[in-house]
């Protein structure tokens, strides 16, 4: 049933998906990983650190059922102060033979006040990505996410603040280090709160984001997709999956080596498989996301990497995944 989504254009086949997900998210039953995988970060335990990127479950209704599948967390959104439908159809696209996809959504969601209800009483870790609506102005950017902050940070556990994406006009502005100091004053402190950071930063620019963040933010996460090709690939919009993967890893050994362990490094982009989850936690993350892989690697592809991840653990010596992070 899977295989025949692939079928349907991308964003109808994501749409078909979210229905089983939140179907699936009823279900009294969940896939508990193995416990050598436990994660103790930004004051939670994580039962697994496989999580799921932003952008699955832009509107909040499908995390319960990412959970039952196995993930030990969910990233949702994401989501603006004001509702909006995003970009025009089509701007979603497969790039099978990349194993990659190019989305240039534009945040398409309901807006923070329809998503409150759908964030009460979750269970397992819900994270919340907050982005900046389309026609409210970079001057008035901060004051868009403190709206958002304020409804949706005291249900999530822990919040995003994402000034990466690049189909949003003038966000990537808000990525200098002036800016985001105005935001992360906005979107405050009831919850850990991390940047989401795009991969085509400059490397100085990522070292003095870095060191802005010690001190500011509990950590970040890189990367969003990316505006490069690295494949052929003539639409508009972001780049994610395997073609990103070599770019995410620089980037996250480049944020291990300039914050040690102060922050919560959460790494994404081209992963695909347990190999891939525990070079990242080798090369400094505590978290790792995924989204792409997941896409092509159907429902149970979690299950199936906290397998083998557990065993490559154990295969290291360790009696924890904790214990390898960093250990590069």
């Amino acid at each position: 049933m899977y295989r025949l989504l692939f079928r349907l254009d991308a964003e109808t086949a994501h749409s078909v998906g979210g229905v089983a997900l939140r179907a699936l998210g009823r279900s009294p039953r969940a896939f508990a990983p193995d416990p050598v995988l436990r994660v103790e970060a930004l004051g939670l335990s994580f039962p697994s650190p496989l999580g799921v990127g932003a952008g699955l479950d832009k509107t909040a209704t499908a995390y319960e059922g990412l959970r039952v599948l196995g993930f030990g967390f969910v990233e949702v959104g994401t989501i603006t102060s004001l509702g909006q439908p995003g970009n025009p159809r089509p701007r979603v696209w497969r790039l099978p033979a990349e194993r990659a996809l190019v989305n240039a959504m534009g945040f398409p969601n309901p807006g923070a006040d329809a998503v409150v209800p759908r964030l009460a009483g979750h269970r397992g870790i819900v994270g919340v990505n907050l982005g900046k609506s389309k026609v409210t102005p970079l001057e008035e950017a901060a004051e868009d996410y403190r709206r958002s902050a304020e409804l949706l940070a005291p249900l999530a556990d822990f919040v995003v603040i994402n000034v990466s994406s690049p189909n949003t006009p003038g966000l990537r502005d808000l990525q200098s280090v002036e800016s985001l100091a105005a935001l992360v004053e906005a979107v405050g402190t009831v919850r850990p709160v991390l940047i989401k950071l795009a991969p085509d930063l400059a490397d100085e620019d990522l070292d003095a984001i870095a060191d802005f963040a010690r001190g500011r933010v509990a950590g970040l996460v890189a990367t969003n997709t990316t505006i490069t090709r690295p494949v052929p690939a003539d639409h508009p919009g972001g780049l994610s999956g395997r073609p990103l993967k070599a770019r995410s890893l620089e980037v996250l050994r480049r944020l291990r080596a300039r914050v040690g362990s102060d922050l919560v490094l959460v790494s994404i982009g081209g992963v695909e498989s347990a190999h891939d989850v525990l070079e990242r936690v080798r090369a400094g993350a505590t978290l790792v996301q995924a989204y792409t892989g997941f896409i092509y690697g159907g429902p149970l592809w979690p299950r199936r990497v906290n397998t083998e991840l557990a065993a490559l653990v154990r295969a290291a010596g360790a009696s924890s995944i904790q214990e390898l992070i960093g250990s590069e």
